[in-house]
């Protein structure tokens, strides 16, 4: 698991490929400390397995559903990364529960700046947004961000001096791809209260066309503590 909170910025070294899948190495240094095989870092918000470490940097394998689910395949040698280990037990919690499993991508818009602020506008599918909620939780590129705004097509979010200068999002232009995940517990609600149709529920034929019936009542609320 992991907070959105960017802890350094790294370097692709090399992507290998072949066919949908392959490794990826990065130059990176703090995510360096106390690392070993096997340990979880978010690359661009996505969690990938330490598979081999070198004095300056790792490498991790990549599988064919995450060059689908996200923008990785598009980046290339010399491209910065957002870089986060996976919180410890004992870490501070300052961002919001981030899984590191990408549910899509979104397509920067536009960057306008306001004051001290850059307000980022960003596409994506419906899928993606009908999850998003103004004031709430998104991770674009493994950084936490609270939504703005939100509308039928997009979203926007305002970036502080701090994130901006720890992170590559201000660095990206209109057109670029980035990561995109969902507040985990609001994919959890949708799944659990049956909100979702079909793509929530996996189901086929008229079971999938039909209105599911909500189990959330004033009864359900009180039997467990609301």
């Amino acid at each position: 698991m992991f907070t959105g909170i960017v802890e350094e910025k790294g370097r692709i070294k090399h992507m290998q490929t072949s066919g949908t899948s392959g490794s990826i190495a990065i130059q990176a240094r703090k995510v360096l400390e106390g690392t070993k095989i096997g340990d979880s870092i978010a690359v661009n918000g996505i969690c990938l397995t330490v598979t081999s470490l070198q004095a300056d940097g790792f490498t991790a394998d990549v599988m064919a559903e995450t060059m689908r689910r996200s923008s990785l395949g598009k980046l290339n040698a010399g491209a910065e990364v957002n870089l986060e280990r996976a919180m410890a037990a004992d870490g501070r919690f300052g961002g919001h529960i981030v899984s590191g499993h990408i549910d899509g991508v979104g397509t920067i818009e536009s960057m306008t700046r306001e004051e001290n602020a850059v307000w980022v506008r960003i596409s994506t599918k419906s899928e993606i947004l009908r999850l998003i909620v103004e004031k709430g939780s998104i991770t674009i590129d493994g950084i936490s961000l609270t939504v703005a705004k939100v509308d039928e097509s997009c979203f926007e979010v305002s970036v502080i001096p701090h994130t901006g200068e720890e992170t590559t999002l201000l660095g990206k232009k209109a057109g670029d791809l980035v990561n995109l995940e969902n507040d985990v517990i609001g994919k959890y609600v949708e799944r659990l209260l049956g909100l979702g149709g079909a793509s929530g529920g996996g189901q086929s034929g008229n079971a999938a066309n039909a209105k599911q019936e909500s189990k959330l009542s004033m009864e359900f609320l009180m039997e467990y503590g609301f």
